[in-house]
């Protein structure tokens, strides 16, 4: 009787782990359709954008009063990220996506490859070097530039540990490169929710440089507690 009970209790702690990690999965898919409907808004809203910036027109938002120094290495590292931001965001959201990676293994392979070049080559050099000509001060840049920085070292990571075949955690590595790259669209979320409310602070943009990672990243980190490992079968038994 007491075996029973015991294999009864078992059988119930793993239905119970089971559920929350279903649970974790479908919360995970949700996130990421809405990922989906706002990155592709955002690169749409950024290509749409591209008649402001070739030729660069400086009565424009983002490029005004930067005339004096544009033309050098800022334009080089503008116009790179400009190409290559949305191209690792519409890229990233392939590559999580656990049904391409297990119907297309070699694509998934390629598209990581050029995911990794991207960011580490053009991504992460470029943001840092634009966050030192943030428009609205040191603690926007240093927002900036600390988010290039992670960045990078998170994609460093998610290849390194690809090559070692450390497959659960190069997934955990690119979902936080991922996570940090949809900074672009969340950034852009918080200024258009306070044009809507009609809230205009001189700080909003600097704590919005830092709040647009930080705020993901930690909610990401948070909902991994809550994940059980699957347990080995022999284990069960």
């Amino acid at each position: 009787m007491l075996e029973f009970q015991l294999l009864t209790s078992s059988a119930a702690d793993c239905y119970c782990e089971g559920m929350r990690n279903v649970t974790i999965a479908a919360l995970n898919r949700v996130l990421v359709g809405i990922a989906v409907i706002l990155i592709c808004k955002v690169t749409l809203s950024v290509l749409v954008g591209y008649r402001q910036y070739v030729p660069p027109d400086f009565g424009s938002d983002f490029l005004l009063g930067r005339e004096s120094y544009f033309y050098g290495p800022y334009g080089w590292a503008f116009y790179a990220h400009l190409v290559s931001g949305p191209t690792s965001l519409v890229v990233g959201t392939i590559l999580v996506s656990d049904r391409f990676r297990l119907r297309a293994p070699k694509w998934h392979r390629r598209l990581g490859k050029l995911q990794i070049a991207c960011v580490l080559l053009l991504v992460a050099p470029s943001g840092l070097w634009m966050a030192r000509y943030a428009a609205t001060g040191a603690m926007a840049g240093a927002g900036l530039g600390l988010l290039a920085i992670v960045t990078a070292m998170c994609a460093a990571a998610g290849w390194r540990a690809a090559v070692a075949r450390r497959f659960q955690e190069h997934r955990r590595w690119m979902w936080r490169t991922y996570i940090l790259l949809c900074s672009a669209v969340v950034i852009r979320m918080i200024g258009g929710l306070a044009t809507v409310l009609q809230f205009d602070a001189l700080w909003l943009y600097p704590v919005s440089c830092w709040v647009s990672w930080l705020a993901p990243l930690m909610v990401f980190e948070s909902l991994r507690l809550f994940e059980t490992p699957p347990v080995p079968v022999a284990a069960r038994s």
